[in-house]
């Protein structure tokens, strides 16, 4: 008992401290600030986290606080926490005849409260809605001046999509860009053992019984909860990291510093696209680099030359760059390695990523003399590092 209470003691000192921090950061600011509850999970206790630091910031320091979304999926723990807060009631629609809630992000704006929770950032916003994710609502209400704490689990983010689909054999449906949560002004770790998740599991705090058996048996499995455990420590880690490289970086700019901006190399016919953007892009969060995706358009890629198909392609590949946090370029020119090298200077790019299709050329190709993007590469290259990705076959 003695050491429950000692664990609570300490449970309810980091959520003093943590509302501390963010009542510090939400005073005398114009745009709002955006504070994330990240956990490796769901049941690790990132809904409860965030409302039991709104009803301390209600009580204690006086702040107008709402709740503007929550799910609380049945949770007693965390219905008895909600009771004590406003709830800005939800819009209805009706989608397909069925009747739909969702956020009323105008009835927010125009109640104004200093602080609004909103419960799963990584949501799918109903079609029709103005926004099509609920991250979106959030940067709306974010510009109206209003702070926002929120919740998301590791998996939901964009760069980790293939590395949690090879692990666990999940393809997660909802997926939010890593800026959103690089760019937030705070972010938390919600963390439990595995052993405890899933005992909170088997007595029926997560899910309801009938849920319990088949949950334990497929992604609540020890080997999935480690994986997305460890994922989000290293998250974490980059986090921290990044805030204290950009601390130095202010108080000791160095006009010689290396350049070491990351650059990915597209073409209209890349293969595996998708996994040379996360690439980069968990390369550009580790480095705390800008990042940017070079889209060199020759003649025979023009939009007369190209199908329709691969033009689609293309469209969809640059979207999914802006998606993930990069800038995206594209210039018309024959000469894409001369392209490439004067874009890299220009932008100090130290690292520059290209799909294995660039290593590659037809046996005839050879015996005319030509030479791959890579080679041509490498004969120019002083100041950057030439990265490779694998070319892994989609299941």
């Amino acid at each position: 008992m003695a050491v429950n209470a000692r664990k609570e003691g300490n449970r309810i000192m980091d959520t003093a401290r943590n509302a501390d921090n963010f009542l510090k950061m939400i005073r005398n600011a114009r745009r709002g600030k955006l504070k994330i509850y990240l956990g490796y999970c769901a049941g690790v206790g990132k809904t409860t986290q965030m409302l039991k630091e709104a009803i301390r910031l209600k009580h204690t320091e006086h702040v107008d606080v709402v709740v503007g979304l929550l799910e609380t999926h049945g949770r007693a723990e965390t219905a008895a926490c909600l009771e004590d807060l406003e709830v800005i009631p939800r819009r209805m629609t009706m989608h397909r005849n069925i009747a739909v809630t969702e956020m009323d992000v105008p009835a927010i704006l125009a109640r104004r409260p200093q602080v609004v929770l909103v419960d799963e950032l990584a949501h799918t916003n109903v079609p029709g809605s103005k926004n099509r994710k609920r991250w979106q609502d959030v940067e709306e209400i974010l510009d109206a001046g209003i702070h926002v704490i929120s919740t998301l689990n590791i998996q939901h983010l964009e760069s980790l999509y293939e590395i949690v689909e090879q692990a666990t054999g999940i393809k997660v449906k909802e997926r939010i860009p890593d800026w959103v949560v690089t760019g937030a002004d705070e972010v938390v770790n919600v963390d439990v053992s595995v052993d405890d998740l899933q005992q909170r599991i088997r007595t029926g705090r997560v899910y309801p019984e009938e849920r319990i058996e088949n949950a334990l048996a497929n992604f609540f499995r020890d080997s999935n909860l480690q994986l997305l455990r460890e994922l989000t420590l290293r998250e974490l880690a980059a986090q921290l990291d990044t805030r204290y490289r950009e601390r130095v970086e202010n108080e000791e700019l160095d006009d010689n510093v290396s350049p070491d901006q990351v650059m990915v190399c597209m073409s209209s016919r890349s293969p595996n696209t998708d996994a040379l953007l996360r690439y980069g892009s968990r390369l550009a969060g580790r480095l705390n680099r800008n990042w940017y995706v070079l889209y060199v358009q020759t003649s025979r890629e023009s939009a007369t030359q190209i199908d329709a198909a691969t033009q689609r392609h293309l469209n969809n590949t640059l979207e999914l760059a802006r998606q993930v946090g990069a800038t995206v370029f594209t210039y018309q020119s024959d000469d894409i390695v001369k392209t490439i090298l004067q874009f890299a200077r220009e932008h100090r790019v130290g690292h520059i990523i290209i799909g294995p299709s660039g290593c590659r050329l037809p046996f005839w190709k050879r015996l005319l003399g030509k030479t791959t993007l890579l080679e041509q590469l490498s004969l120019e290259n002083h100041d950057f590092k030439l990265i490779v990705t694998e070319n892994r076959r989609k299941e």
